[in-house]
């Protein structure tokens, strides 16, 4: 008697970080759009003088109908489509968290920019998290199975079809379901490849301008001291701040939980203690990049991800909409970074340690 085939765990959606990442920028974008919008219009009360119809609503309205896109139709599109949509939905959702978390409904309630980014947070770790083991042989049949279905609707185009039949040899030609599915692959009728859009033409010129500046000698020395000139202005300023809140106190009531009318002081403390944490990084990558730039930039991108992760958790707190020119700011150099190290990584011989170069260098022949 034969056993009956065990059935894989849950298979995951290769594109799903990329559906993520559209989610997560439209629910903050509609944070955003939302409290600027009420700010602008006065905070309007929509239902009458006895009703009050809260933006939740519409926010768990989205979300429906995100899952019936999910769950009703096929294909790429609409999946995408599924993420814009949720994305909006759950940012009109959380951000009435306030309202919530109190006794009397504060939609003001000063924490509540602080959980909404923690959130944020929290839903970009966990769909990072998600995808950091290498996909299995079931999976990568699958999700070519999924680049089928972009056939069936005559949405397929070349650069898909090449991804489909390297996942293929990846999961193993020898499976039967692989051999029968590639050549149905390999005949299937394309779509023209869409010429390079403004992301492209963007990245191309800025990678041009990359391998300009990357191959002056001085490199190195101005992202070091670029690094270490934000982290000074920064601990200079949570150092003010915290200096400036204690400089009344007693030397001995400087315990980190708040007392009496000065609640912030915990996240004063915390933000320090993590803009220490990020100081740490930063000067470990200032040792790394004499050895090997690769290295360096990466304790560069923990400094700049401990900042978002931790530091801006009790900025948001303490300082609410005020410290979203410092997450802009965060995002816009943790960018760079990414950009950096993705080139960095795909010419494994600039982050060799610069001793080895040189004794390549200096042998004959």
């Amino acid at each position: 008697m034969t056993t009956p085939p065990t059935r894989p765990p849950l298979l995951r959606d290769l594109d799903a970080p990329q559906y993520a990442d559209l989610f997560l920028v439209a629910a903050v974008s509609s944070v955003l759009a939302i409290r600027f919008g009420l700010f602008v219009s006065g905070y309007p009360q929509i239902g009458g003088a006895r009703l009050h119809i809260a933006h939740m609503l519409w926010g768990g309205l989205l979300m429906l109908a995100a899952l019936v896109l999910l769950l009703g139709f096929l294909g790429r599109r609409p999946r995408r489509l599924a993420a814009f949509v949720g994305g909006v939905g759950f940012g009109t959702f959380i951000d009435e968290v306030g309202k919530f978390v109190t006794r009397d409904n504060d939609y003001f309630y000063r924490p509540a920019v602080a959980l909404i980014y923690v959130a944020f947070v929290l839903v970009y770790l966990a769909t990072r998290t998600l995808h950091r083991r290498p996909a299995t042989r079931e999976e990568l049949l699958a999700n070519a199975l999924q680049e089928a279905e972009q056939a069936v609707i005559r949405d397929l185009d070349r650069r898909e079809r090449d991804r489909a039949l390297l996942w293929l040899e990846r999961a193993g030609m020898e499976l039967p379901l692989a051999r029968a599915l590639a050549p149905l692959l390999r005949d299937a009728p394309l779509v023209p490849v869409r010429p390079p859009g403004l992301a492209a033409r963007a990245h191309r010129w800025l990678l041009a301008r990359y391998e300009r500046h990357a191959a002056h000698p001085r490199f190195a020395t101005a992202v070091t001291a670029f690094f270490v000139g934000q982290l000074i202005l920064k601990l200079a300023h949570v150092l003010a701040l915290t200096a400036a809140r204690t400089a009344l106190r007693t030397p001995f009531d400087v315990g980190l939980w708040p007392l009496g009318a000065d609640r912030y002081r915990t996240a004063e403390w915390l933000q320090l203690a993590s803009s220490l944490l990020s100081a740490a990084l930063v000067l470990r990558g200032v040792v790394a990049i004499r050895v090997s730039r690769y290295q360096g930039l990466r304790w560069f991108q923990r400094s700049i991800l401990a900042s978002v992760f931790l530091t801006q958790v009790f900025m948001f707190y303490r300082e609410q909409w005020g410290a979203l020119v410092v997450l802009g700011f965060n995002l816009v150099v943790l960018t760079g970074l990414n950009f950096a190290l993705g080139h960095e990584r795909a010419r494994p011989e600039r982050s060799e340690p610069r001793e080895a170069g040189e004794r390549r260098r200096r042998s004959p022949g």
